[in-house]
């Protein structure tokens, strides 16, 4: 069952809220930087990070699961708005957002393959998404008092597998949230210092899992390893498809 938008507003508008959404938020311009002249797509419960793309897309929407019930979101902004939506259904044309956001969406799906299969389709070709959920090995999958720990966790070479098998290619990974899901001053103050700490220390216990993809109209090719994916790395464009004659 998800959470309602109530409980989602009142744990972004604390501090440890505050904190957690300043950090993703810097990952997700880290990754993309400027999304100027962009169609952005926020996905499950995004609006707490969307605001870093607030003036540049195009586009930028914010689709909420109907579940969720009423969300408040500033969305002033020409292209902007938020609506409810079904899971996994969306309701947008096929290739509609070059980016697309998901925060709060894959852990409390009821088939995460059809949810991935739709962000598939709306995604344009060779546009780029950012998955993020909640780590299987963290602290913040087991804190009830947040929205991480909630619905189901994930494990970094899960969320690439899933994405391997749904047409998306892996372009970079990496980890956030390594501060204790503590709302004490002593913690949310320091939320920057913690994250550096944990990265140097204990890079696989961070509290969220990012990965990073690229919608390919083809299946790419197996590498023969397991290994995660920890830097962004750079992908050639498919070959020029054979000719008739060349069969």
């Amino acid at each position: 069952m998800r959470q309602d938008a109530v409980t989602l507003e009142r744990f972004y508008a604390s501090d440890l809220g505050k904190a957690a959404a300043r950090i993703l938020a810097g990952k997700l311009t880290d990754l993309w930087g400027e999304s100027k002249g962009l169609s952005v797509l926020g996905l499950g419960y995004a609006l707490p990070i969307l605001d870093a793309f607030a003036t540049g897309p195009r586009r930028m929407i914010a689709a909420v699961p109907h579940e969720h019930g009423p969300v408040s979101w500033d969305h002033s902004g020409r292209g902007n708005a938020a609506v409810a939506v079904g899971d996994p259904r969306l309701p947008f044309s096929d290739g509609l957002f070059d980016r697309v956001i998901i925060l709060h969406g894959l852990e409390e799906t009821g088939d995460p393959r059809a949810y991935l299969r739709e962000i598939w389709r709306v995604t344009a070709p060779e546009g780029r998404i950012v998955l993020t959920a909640a780590n299987r090995a963290g602290l913040w999958a087991r804190a009830t008092r947040t929205p991480f720990g909630h619905g189901r966790p994930w494990t970094r070479s899960q969320l690439s597998n899933l994405l391997s098998t749904g047409l998306f290619q892996v372009t970079a990974s990496s980890s956030a949230l390594y501060m204790p899901p503590a709302d004490i001053g002593l913690v949310t103050s320091a939320a920057e210092g913690w994250e550096a700490m944990g990265r140097l220390i204990a890079p696989g216990i961070g509290g969220v899992v990012l990965i990073e993809a690229v919608k390919r109209l083809y299946a790419p090719p197996k590498s023969g390893t397991g290994a995660p994916v920890t830097d962004r790395v750079r992908i050639a464009r498919p070959a020029r498809a054979a000719t008739r004659e060349e069969h």
